[in-house]
């Protein structure tokens, strides 16, 4: 890399090529050779930007997590309009898209990395699955204050369920990720009860 290119630009640079290594060969790959040699750097510029390997991996979880953000804004303005059962679908199928579910198995199976994010973000848990599950839990609130879910649904238990079958239905990346249809039909059964029933 020449002398003179910017942080950001690296950055990026080193990010985009480490979500191509994690795509295409897993989390076990990733590797800060691999990294580099994906970007076409020497591998000294990943190191005197980030230090450790461990803290350029949490600069890149934290990254693709604050792209979810977006995300949950999008699935919080959806409130109201559309089916609660399409945004929903609409919704898992963006927050577990292929890069936020590789990056889940990465910090499960990476200790340093997951400290490294508890210290970022203090009570967040494993960062992706927090976004997720605080961008279901505030849409589900949002529509039970609308009216268009029972007044007494659990929005916990309720959130636990799409994300947690969410997460599953996406995680096996070998024969592609799930049809709409599917999501659909998955979302249409945990909701059934609360969209269905209008307690006075």
């Amino acid at each position: 890399m020449p002398t003179g290119v910017h942080l950001r630009d690296a950055r990026q640079q080193l990010f985009d090529a480490a979500e191509r290594v994690l795509l295409r060969d897993g989390p076990g790959a990733l590797t800060s050779r691999a990294v580099t040699d994906e970007a076409g750097t020497a591998k000294g510029v990943l190191h005197r930007h980030f230090g450790e390997f461990d803290a350029f991996l949490t600069e890149l979880v934290l990254d693709r997590a604050a792209r979810l953000e977006a995300e949950a804004s999008t699935l919080r303005e959806s409130a109201g309009t559309g089916t609660v059962a399409g945004n929903l679908t609409a919704a898992l199928t963006t927050l577990f898209g292929p890069v936020p579910v590789a990056i889940i198995p990465l910090i499960t199976f990476r200790d340093g990395l997951r400290a490294r994010l508890r210290q970022a973000r203090p009570g967040g848990g494993i960062a992706v699955l927090s976004q997720a599950t605080a961008a279901i839990s505030a849409y589900l609130a949002d529509e039970r204050e609308l009216g268009r879910i029972a007044a007494d649904a659990d929005i916990d238990s309720l959130t636990l369920s799409l994300v947690g079958g969410g997460h599953l239905l996406f995680a096996d990346r070998d024969p592609g990720p799930p049809t709409t249809a599917t999501v659909a039909t998955y979302v249409t059964s945990v909701l059934a009860d609360v969209v269905q029933r209008r307690p006075s």
